[in-house]
């Protein structure tokens, strides 16, 4: 009996002016995501990203304090590649974030003070497709995520935020998880892949000490991005889990 073929992507609703792209580390962006971002700019669109940790733990050869500027030094400069010129960093402790109270309170915190149309994260499923466990920091930053999106709008929940005068959002009308086994939408970023390349590539350092497969930038972006682009129609894409928010 055959396999049956996978199911073709639906693209994205891109009708939105303003997204917040909240993820774990510098560079989980540019793992896949990061080609969309380059074309929603070129619409016009602003996206701004906000770094749970500063990945300091990510370099094996490196100190985390010698670490840290290195890596939020390249994240910016690989934000503005693809046409971001906000990266904020909330300085949780790379490689143990916990979901808790703190973390959503951060993440309401961005929300509420960069009112965004739709917000983005990585995968938070437990796995990548049952192929390989997720990471605890991703699983960790997308739940508290989706949790911190609704808690932005309750003026009832962190009271503190309204009193730190960032008055509720409940605007977002989306929250999309990159690259989420669960993925059934997509954009297309064949004119846009050369930008994400370059924009992963701006990690040197990072991918210097990565090696192996995920330290090629172009061929393991390639790999990704052809596969889904084949299930959208077109050479090149991103994929997202999307999760409504307002009905």
């Amino acid at each position: 009996m055959s396999e049956q073929a996978p199911q073709p992507y639906e693209p994205v609703n891109e009708d939105w002016q303003t997204a917040l792209a909240v993820v774990a580390h510098p560079d989980d962006m540019e793992y896949g995501a990061a080609a969309a971002v380059a074309r929603w700019t070129s619409q016009g669109k602003r996206v701004v990203y906000v770094m749970v940790t500063s990945g300091e733990a990510g370099i094996d050869s490196l100190e985390p304090e010698q670490c840290r500027p290195i890596r939020e030094a390249e994240q910016v400069a690989s934000a503005a590649l693809v046409g971001v010129d906000v990266v904020e960093f909330l300085g949780h402790q790379d490689g143990v974030l916990e979901y808790g109270l703190p973390l959503r309170r951060d993440i309401a915190r961005a929300v509420r003070r960069h009112r965004p149309d739709i917000v983005i994260t990585t995968n938070f499923r437990e796995t990548y497709g049952g192929v390989m466990p997720n990471q605890a920091d991703h699983i960790a930053t997308g739940r508290a995520t989706l949790d911190a999106v609704r808690d932005a709008g309750n003026r009832w929940v962190f009271r503190d935020l309204t009193a730190e005068g960032h008055e509720p959002w409940n605007g977002v009308r989306e929250l999309w998880a990159a690259g989420s086994p669960d993925a059934r939408h997509a954009v297309d970023t064949t004119d846009f892949f050369d930008a994400g390349v370059a924009s992963l590539k701006a990690h040197r350092a990072y991918l210097d000490g990565l090696g192996g497969a995920m330290g090629n930038a172009e061929e393991f972006l390639e790999g990704i991005a052809r596969g889904a682009g084949g299930r959208l129609g077109v050479r090149y894409a991103s994929t997202f889990e999307v999760l409504p928010l307002q009905f």
